[in-house]
């Protein structure tokens, strides 16, 4: 472990407040032999002087385009559009295997470069379960976002806050109607952190999962009042809402929550929408009459960062302190190179076209 040396890189997106390691944890990592470097950053939930205090190095913002070449970089977020080659080896989430917007340019960065990317979507174990994720906290800052959005409630643009301020203002309160809810995905850690905030909120929530989607009642879905999407497909589905769906005039649907967030992608259960909604405009208004509002923010946990941080770098440093080129970390790699085969065969493809 004596040769690992991670770099916490600063997130360019204004909004990404968490982090993927702590400094508690990142006194862990450290009194283990490893090497941190953080990177100043101004919107890090954690000041960077925890960092120090607790053995790490500190270097300037963006600094990480001129780390020792065995250095880790790792963050949460999308890179900076430069520079072009990606000569490190990256631990972030990519949206890369999932022909997202953008995917492309991005493997050939890095395979311009020689560096590697080590998705954490794909840090899983032996069974294929992600090992760390912020599903959670994305889940329940869902569904907190739909109730206060359906009740008249949502105060924008959206702030970062605690998990006990949300809880107060998602308490019902007189003269608040009634309402159905949906998860669809509810087993999952989305889900179940989307009914958690649906039962803080006063609300039980229609649970369904894979037995429920396999075959589709859309008009029992279209007959909940707010649905939050909590599945994450790694197969093409049947979307659960189509353009027609949104025109039904039995449609008692008005607040639509999509956690996953997979627009552009192929894979995307939710087809109705072309763009995400952030902290600025949260709410994106589909139909007019009868009204559906769409929540769609690709970056949720971060409204709570302080506790979704603490869970996810909880989480990740075991996996930091076994960082090696075998299991869970082999097979991120793993899935890189398959991907950057792909798109090496999908450009051969379009050149002989």
């Amino acid at each position: 472990m004596t040769d690992l040396h991670l770099w916490l890189r600063h997130e360019v997106r204004s909004t990404e407040r968490r982090t993927p390691i702590v400094p508690s944890d990142a006194r862990r990592l450290v009194e283990s032999g490893v090497t941190l470097t953080v990177e100043e950053s101004p919107q890090r939930i954690f000041p960077v002087e925890e960092y120090e205090a607790a053995g790490c190095r500190r270097a300037p913002a963006g600094s990480w385009v001129s780390a020792p070449g065995q250095a880790v970089v790792i963050g949460l977020k999308e890179l900076p559009d430069q520079p072009g080659e990606l000569t490190h080896r990256h631990v972030f989430f990519g949206h890369a295997y999932k022909r997202q917007p953008g995917a492309e340019a991005l493997l050939r960065r890095f395979t311009a470069g020689g560096g590697a990317l080590l998705d954490l979507e794909y840090l899983v174990d032996d069974s294929g379960r992600r090992l760390a994720a912020f599903g959670f906290w994305a889940g329940y800052l869902g569904a907190a976002l739909a109730v206060l959005q359906h009740r008249g409630r949502l105060v924008v643009p959206l702030t970062p806050t605690s998990k006990e301020e949300l809880d107060q203002i998602l308490q019902p309160a007189a003269g608040d109607e009634e309402f159905t809810a949906l998860v669809i995905g509810a087993l999952g850690r989305s889900g179940r952190g989307a009914r958690l905030a649906f039962l803080t909120a006063g609300i039980e929530a229609t649970a369904w999962d894979l037995a429920e989607t396999r075959d589709l009642d859309r008009p029992a879905l279209l007959a909940h009042d707010v649905m939050v999407n909590a599945v994450l497909a790694t197969a093409p589905v049947p979307p659960f809402l189509r353009e027609q769906d949104l025109d039904d005039p039995a449609r008692r649907l008005r607040t639509l929550c999509d956690v996953t967030v997979d627009v552009g992608s192929p894979l995307n259960v939710l087809p109705v929408y072309d763009r995400t909604t952030d902290w600025t405009e949260p709410v994106r208004r589909l139909r007019k009459e009868p009204p559906l509002d769409l929540i769609a923010i690709d970056n949720l946990p971060s409204l709570l960062p302080r506790e979704s941080s603490t869970d996810f770098s909880a989480a990740l440093l075991p996996q930091l302190l076994r960082f090696e080129t075998g299991g869970p970390w082999g097979r991120c790699l793993d899935r890189f190179h398959q991907a950057c085969r792909e798109l090496g065969s999908a450009e051969g493809e379009s050149r002989h076209v």
